[in-house]
C-alpha cells in the first residue's frame, strides 16, 4: 500500500519535478528491413496475436492492452518510472527520459529510496507464453535503457516442492551513445538474454543464465530504426532475429528444471538507469535535449502458431495492417512425385486476409488437366496441399502446376501472386 500511494503522489505532483520542452517530432525512415515472423513448422500458421501488437497510430496509450507504469516495481535507482513519460502521438510509443529538478525520495520494498531521473516502462496487462515477438524501435542517444523482454513472477513451485522460480527473456536491451565504461557495447547491435531466476530450499538467490546472444553492428541503436525479433520456441530453446541478418539461437539453462521456460510471462517496454558504472548514467545535457532524450517504439507484433486448417475465426482482424506482401511459394523448381492418384505438393504463402489458391494442373504440351482451389486463411502457412487426380497420370515429361494467390471467389485477372512447380513422376 506504501508503494502504490508513493506512485500515485508522483503521478499527481511529477509535472513540477521538471522543466516542460515540447517534444521533438520524429519521422521514422522508409528503410526496408526484414519484418514478420520466420517460415512455420510443417502444418502450422503464424497469426497475429492482438493482446500483444499494437502500431502505436492512436493519441494516447491503449489501456485495454497496456498499463503505463511497472506494477510491482518503480524503477532502478536513480532512474524512476514515472507515467507522465509514456506518450502516444505521430504513428510511435515515446518514452522520454528526464533529470528531475530536485531528488525525490520515494519509500519501497521497506526502505527509502532517492531518485533524480526519470524513465518510463509500459507493460501488457496478459502475459504470454510460446510465440514470435517482435519490434520496432529507436533507441535515445542516452545511456538510458531502450528494451522488449518479458518476465514472470519468482514465485513459481520448483522441482523440490520447497524451492521457487522466475523467468526473465530479453529479446533485446542496449542504450543509445558510447563512453568510457566496460558496457559501451551495449550501444550497437543486439543482445539478448534469458534468465532462470532460482531460489533454493535455503532461499538462497541464484541469477542462472543462457550463453548471450549477440549480434555486432557498427551503428548505433539510436542512429535509426531496428526490428529486433525472438522466437519463444519451446521450453527450452528461442531464436533470435536482427533486421535482415540470419537467426541465432539460444538453449535455457536446464540444470535445475528440464524444461525451464514453461511460464506464461508479461510483456515489457521500458526506459531505465543501467547499473553503475557498468554504464555510465545519463549526464543532464543529453536528458534536457528533445533530440536526444526519447525513445521511440514504430510497432510491436506478436504472432502464435495455428494449425493451417484453423481458421482463427475467434480474433478480429484488423484490414487495414498489411503485415505481408501476399505471395504463394513453392519450395523448389521442380519436385519429384511417386505415380499416385494424388499429389502432394509442399508450399507455402502469405496472406493478409483470408484468400483462396488456385491450382492449375498441365501436362507437357500445355493442356490443363485438373483444378483445384484451396482456402488460405489470414497469416503465414506452411503446408502440404493434396491434389486428388481422376486417375494416375502417365510417366513422361513433367507436369507443370500452377498456383495464383487471389482474394475469395476470384479469377485469374485479380490475382495477387502465382508460381509454378515442374512435377517429375516416378514408379
Amino acid at each position: 500500500m506504501i508503494l502504490k500511494q508513493a506512485i500515485l503522489t508522483l503521478v499527481l505532483v511529477n509535472a513540477n519535478l521538471f522543466a516542460q520542452e515540447p517534444p521533438k517530432t520524429y519521422s521514422s525512415t522508409d528503410k526496408e528491413t526484414r519484418q514478420g515472423p520466420p517460415k512455420p513448422p510443417m502444418g502450422k500458421r503464424w497469426v497475429l496475436n492482438p493482446d500483444f501488437s499494437d502500431e502505436f497510430n492512436g493519441t494516447e496509450l491503449d489501456t485495454t492492452k497496456w498499463l503505463d507504469h511497472h506494477p510491482t516495481w518503480i524503477g532502478r535507482a536513480p532512474g524512476l518510472f514515472m507515467s507522465s513519460q509514456v506518450s502516444v502521438g505521430d504513428g510511435f510509443l515515446k518514452m522520454e527520459g528526464k533529470k528531475l529538478e530536485k531528488d525525490t525520495i520515494v519509500h519501497a520494498y521497506g526502505k527509502d529510496i532517492t531518485f533524480n531521473i526519470a524513465g518510463a516502462a509500459v507493460v501488457s496487462k496478459k502475459a504470454t507464453k510460446f510465440g514470435y515477438y517482435e519490434c520496432r524501435v529507436k533507441a535515445a542517444a542516452t545511456t538510458m535503457s531502450t528494451t522488449f523482454w518479458f518476465s514472470s513472477s519468482n514465485n513459481f513451485k520448483g522441482p523440490k516442492d520447497c524451492d521457487r522460480y522466475g523467468l526473465e527473456w530479453d529479446i533485446h536491451e542496449s542504450i543509445g551513445r558510447e563512453g568510457d565504461f566496460n558496457g559501451s557495447y551495449f550501444a550497437s547491435g543486439m543482445h539478448s538474454n534469458a534468465h532462470f531466476w532460482y531460489t533454493d530450499c535455503n532461499g538462497k538467490k541464484y541469477d542462472h543464465r543462457a550463453p548471450q546472444v549477440k549480434f555486432e553492428d557498427a551503428k548505433l541503436t539510436s542512429e535509426d530504426f531496428n526490428v529486433y525479433g525472438g522466437w519463444w520456441r519451446d521450453e527450452s530453446t528461442a531464436s533470435y532475429y536482427y533486421n535482415n541478418r540470419p537467426p541465432k539461437h539460444q538453449k535455457f539453462y536446464d540444470k535445475v528444471k528440464k524444461k525451464p521456460f514453461d511460464q506464461p510471462m508479461y510483456m515489457r517496454l521500458v526506459n531505465e538507469t543501467y547499473p553503475f558504472p557498468w554504464i555510465e548514467l545519463p549526464n543532464a545535457e543529453e536528458l534536457s535535449d528533445p533530440s536526444k532524450n526519447t525513445v521511440y517504439y514504430d510497432w510491436v507484433r506478436a504472432y502464435r502458431l495455428v494449425d493451417v486448417n484453423d481458421p482463427n475465426s475467434e480474433v478480429e482482424k484488423d484490414p487495414t495492417l498489411k503485415l505481408y506482401h501476399e505471395n504463394v511459394t513453392f519450395p523448389s523448381a521442380t519436385i519429384e512425385h511417386k505415380r499416385s492418384k494424388s499429389l502432394e505438393i509442399p508450399l507455402s504463402y502469405q496472406a493478409n486476409e483470408d484468400r483462396e489458391i488456385a491450382f492449375i494442373l498441365f501436362d507437357n504440351e500445355g493442356k490443363k488437366i485438373k483444378e483445384a482451389i484451396l482456402t488460405a486463411y489470414a497469416g503465414y502457412a506452411n503446408l502440404e496441399y493434396t491434389l486428388q487426380l481422376d486417375q494416375k497420370l502417365p510417366l513422361g515429361s513433367p507436369y507443370k502446376l500452377s498456383a495464383h494467390i487471389r482474394p475469395l471467389k476470384g479469377n485469374k485477372k485479380n490475382s495477387l501472386d502465382e508460381s509454378t512447380v515442374y512435377i517429375h513422376l516416378t514408379k
